[in-house]
């Protein structure tokens, strides 16, 4: 099975580096199709200060193609109507995603159950026993496939006879951690297995944000189990609330420091949860209830309708954006809030410039950050 040149373009645009999710969506919002966008994106990134976009070549695309399918794999495109519609109100949703298994598993009713991977045998039984219970009452669980937490709330669901989705870092066929390839496999024999990355990405810290976005943005809400301060399950959290999605948090001792970070989401106003009944008491309907404020990301018509800034502004623009932008994530609105430029259109093609050009990218959440090794 191939695809057509039309989600070849775009599955291509999806794997040039320096096009997040959010300068995807622009570059089709100003050339109106993805075989133009690409055609477009090397004098583009010329224009922007890079010497050539390395784009993939349709050989190297087609073989990832191939290779996804040999594994039993498929492509969901932002276009296609089976894309989940819960995931697409994220403003950086994911333009392709590669999935093992069922795809409508992903637009079921869902919650997220997330934790420490070194979770306590007790935090491990609490995600359980939520998760069959969740089960009970006809709900999919999504999470991370990692150890601790999220290879107990899987397991269980499996246990249970219920479809559980596991959103992963790299590859699909780079299971992480390698011990859980068996449950990748059982997962996806029922479920579903999904990822933005392409075949053969080995998974790196920076990739764990973007999957918990996944599952933020798949799930009408979010439990957390036993996570630490500095977990990346409390991105997760976040990642919910920002979407608007409900966040639950089990109560953990104080004098766990495994604990620390999910006890204090519930000083933030997290829902206490000890059973199955606080979770379905708050969850939101459906995608109805996640109607969030519009952001410049969700804006990207900007840069058909409105016109370009002349030359001299753009590069002083671009030269702001980058003086105020370090490799610490910066909101875009903030952004826009902050500084006195002369419009959406020209801030969002400063953006589009600057990620092209390599000094920038997109993170979850509307953000950017200067790529460090750029930022001199």
């Amino acid at each position: 099975m191939s695809l057509n040149p039309s989600d070849l373009a775009r599955l291509r645009l999806a794997r040039t580096e320096g096009v997040g999710p959010v300068t995807y969506r622009r570059l089709l919002a100003r050339f109106g199709d993805p075989v133009a966008a690409l055609e477009a994106l090397p004098g583009l990134a010329r224009a922007a200060g890079r010497a050539g976009q390395p784009v993939p070549s349709k050989s190297a695309i087609e073989d990832e193609v191939a290779r996804t399918h040999r594994l039993g794999g498929t492509f969901l495109m932002s276009h296609m109507a089976a894309y989940p519609p819960l995931l697409a109100l994220l403003p950086d949703a994911p333009p392709v995603l590669s999935l093992l298994g069922d795809a409508r598993h992903l637009s079921a009713p869902s919650v997220g159950i997330v934790g420490g991977r070194n979770a306590s045998l007790n935090g491990q039984r609490i995600a359980a026993s939520l998760a069959a219970a969740l089960v009970g009452h006809g709900m999919t669980v999504i999470s991370g496939m990692a150890r601790g937490v999220d290879g107990a709330a899987h397991e269980a669901v499996l246990e249970a006879g219920g479809v559980t989705v596991a959103a992963a870092a790299g590859g699909l066929d780079r299971p992480y951690p390698p011990q859980h390839e068996a449950l990748q496999a059982r997962i996806a024999a029922t479920g579903a297995v999904v990822t933005e990355a392409a075949m053969g990405t080995e998974p790196q810290a920076r990739h764990f944000p973007r999957r918990n976005r996944i599952i933020a943005g798949l799930c009408l809400g979010v439990v957390v189990v036993e996570a630490a301060r500095h977990s990346g399950s409390l991105i997760t959290a976040r990642l919910a609330l920002e979407g608007g999605r409900e966040v639950f948090a089990v109560p953990g001792s104080p004098l766990d420091p495994r604990c620390h970070g999910s006890n204090d989401l519930i000083r933030q106003g997290a829902q206490l949860t000890e059973t199955v009944e606080d979770i379905l008491a708050h969850l939101p309907a459906g995608p109805d209830d996640f109607r969030r404020p519009e952001t410049l990301a969700d804006a990207p018509t900007h840069l058909a309708e409105a016109p370009a800034p002349a030359i001299g502004e753009a590069v002083e623009i671009r030269e702001a954006v980058l003086q105020l932008l370090s490799p610490a994530p910066t909101s875009v609105d903030d952004l826009l809030r902050h500084c006195q430029f002369s419009s959406q259109a020209a801030l969002l093609a400063a953006l589009l410039d600057l990620e092209l050009g390599g000094f920038i990218e997109s993170m979850p959440g509307n953000r950017v950050a200067l790529i460090a090794h750029r930022g001199g």
